[in-house]
């Protein structure tokens, strides 16, 4: 069974969903057919993707008329975030202690 944690690390996993994503994180809201032009798939294939970054909590999205148009979620990207800083600080820790021992060698 995954969580949101593995459907977030899933998502960003694959190159074209980070693309997908990122291309809207940058340039803000964009419809399908946009996103389709840009990423160079098929339209069946960027739906795919695209429900599987709303299934991860990183794009939401609302309808106009026949289209559809998708913007980033970025308070979906929190778990990655939290995992990073937790992760930041083992290693900052792990460098303090090399950066300890680097300095009594030298001495």
């Amino acid at each position: 069974m995954q969580t949101g944690f593995d459907n977030l690390f899933a998502a960003l996993s694959d190159p074209t969903r980070r693309g997908i994503f990122e291309g809207l994180a940058r340039d803000g809201e964009q419809t399908v057919r946009a996103l389709t032009e840009r990423a160079g798939i098929s339209q069946p294939a960027v739906s795919k993707h695209l429900v599987v970054l709303k299934q991860a909590g990183l794009v939401c999205y609302r309808r106009s008329g026949r289209e559809t148009h998708y913007s980033a979620e970025l308070k979906g990207l929190a778990p990655l975030i939290d995992w990073m800083a937790l992760y930041g600080s083992l290693w900052n820790q792990h460098f303090d202690k090399l950066e300890s021992l680097l300095n009594r060698m030298d001495q």
